[in-house]
């Protein structure tokens, strides 16, 4: 428990670590929660880890968190960071997270209620028969060693080019789906080995492909913008970098345990391991890591491949007839380097994103011409049993959080303690009760992933809208899900 932690109240959706709680901090802490939220966030020791990444060398402004924050490995998921380069900033694998650009993609489709309501059990069980999904899943679109390397290289543009998608999907993507400077010999033959047979698969835990449907708009011109309707059916598609993130990340959080005392860098917990960015362990892990990033980018390329392939089969039509196209694709476990603004100047960061998401404003150069008069699309789903959220980021997110948001509900019980009091069938049976058909690998998953594991998604996206971070577009609720 972090009770102790004294949090200074600036208004009703921030709370503030002072630098005084902790000889060592740098920057205070800054939290984006409501009191409800609060008690949820006391129950471990998030906020104490909030505090700890505060000591990273080079941080600028605030060790922030989101409104979905709960424990991670060093950071705090719903962690977001930002280091100064040329101040000695770090980079930290812990920072970043083992799933490697775990993220999600958005579909709008013309569908409307009334044309799947009837039919949805069967498309589930055809989404679930015909994507691959769970621990160690190995999908069809098999490639070779010469082809994985192309993926590390090219992330989405790779899937493109071999009829996987369309120009499109690349614009809607973050990054346009691949970040350069990635290097597959920064990667160990270890992790290239788990990557290889992984493209195109859904994967375990809380990775999930659902459809929804809208139920509620918030923000007419830019519903209007995005041609999205009351009633309209979406897919959301919630996947990462697989066994090859992971094991990238697994060997750089080992390896820079030896930077901390080569660079005389001192953090109050190892897991906090990391070197200057600028440094040559800081360099080949960022190429590293962009290599999974682009990985992740290539693998839900492939997943929104062979969503569109089901409902062509199932409905008869071609996607673009279904209007399948993406909205966007938002990675939520990631490092960048980008320009901000730091008291009045403009300086190159560093900029970790654990568990949270970018978000932003109207005009940045980084949108897709079509986005740039609403903004980023921000994408927060919520547990199998809520909704989801679409929100465009804001200016203000720019000026206080470098531009992010946090990127879903947050988890409230460990895995350990939802296995322990959730009884599978019954949560299958209140699930259906509300219309919702659910699809696992596995009864642990669904255990694991039950709605009462979750933050309530709406307590959540009401805090980012109300602290001004990200402005609420529209609202979706399942009606159908797989999971690994």
């Amino acid at each position: 428990m972090d009770a102790h932690i004294p949090l200074e109240k600036i208004d009703d959706y921030r709370w503030r670590i002072p630098r005084s709680y902790k000889p060592g901090m740098r920057v205070p802490g800054l939290i984006y929660a409501d009191e409800k939220l609060l008690k949820d966030i006391y129950r471990d020791k998030a906020l104490e880890q909030v505090a700890n990444v505060a000591f990273l060398p080079g941080i600028v402004n605030n060790s922030l968190a989101m409104p979905d924050i709960h424990w991670g490995y060093g950071f705090p998921i719903g962690g977001v960071a930002a280091t100064d380069i040329e101040e000695g900033g770090v980079i930290s694998p812990g920072g970043v997270g083992f799933d490697i650009n775990c993220g999600v993609r958005l579909l709008k489709t013309n569908l409307e209620y009334d044309d799947v309501k009837d039919k949805i059990k069967d498309l589930i069980y055809r989404l679930f028969s015909d994507i691959p999904s769970g621990v160690g899943s190995e999908g069809d679109i098999k490639v070779s060693p010469k082809e994985e390397e192309e993926i590390l290289l090219k992330g989405s543009r790779w899937a493109v080019e071999k009829g996987f998608g369309t120009d499109d999907d690349l614009e809607c993507t973050e990054e346009n789906g691949a970040m350069q400077g990635a290097d597959p010999q920064a990667v160990s033959e270890r992790a290239l080995k788990r990557g290889r047979a992984q493209s195109g698969t859904l994967g375990s835990g809380n990775h999930f492909l659902e459809v929804q449907v809208i139920d509620q708009l918030y923000d007419r011109d830019a519903s209007d913008a995005l041609e999205l309707n009351l009633g309209q059916v979406m897919v959301a598609i919630h996947s990462g970098s697989r066994g090859l993130g992971y094991q990238i990340c697994e060997d750089y959080s080992r390896g820079m345990i030896a930077s901390l005392a080569k660079y005389g860098i001192n953090v109050p917990d190892r897991q906090l391991a990391c070197a200057p960015v600028s440094s040559a362990e800081g360099k080949a892990y960022l190429s590293a890591m962009k290599c999974a990033a682009n990985y992740a980018w290539c693998n839900r390329q492939c997943l929104m491949y062979l969503t569109r392939k089901v409902f062509e089969k199932f409905f008869g039509v071609s996607w673009q007839k279904l209007g399948m196209f993406l909205i966007y694709d938002v990675a939520h476990n990631i490092a960048k380097i980008e320009k901000h603004n730091v008291a009045g100047k403009e300086k190159e960061l560093c900029v970790h994103r654990k568990g949270a998401t970018r978000a932003f404003p109207p005009g940045h150069p980084a949108l897709p011409e079509k986005y740039k008069k609403i903004g980023q699309p921000v994408i927060i789903p919520g547990d199998m049993g809520r909704n989801s959220y679409l929100l465009t980021g804001t200016e203000k997110a720019m000026q206080e959080t470098f531009g992010s948001a946090c990127h879903g509900a947050g988890r409230l019980k460990s895995r350990t303690s939802a296995l322990r009091s959730i009884n599978p069938d019954m949560l299958l049976k209140e699930l259906g009760s509300k219309g919702i058909i659910v699809k696992a690998s596995g009864r642990n998953t669904l255990a694991e992933e039950a709605p009462s594991a979750y933050k309530d998604v709406n307590d959540v996206v009401d805090v980012v809208h109300n602290a001004g971070i990200s402005k609420r577009v529209c609202r979706m609720r399942p009606l159908g899900v797989i999971k690994g």
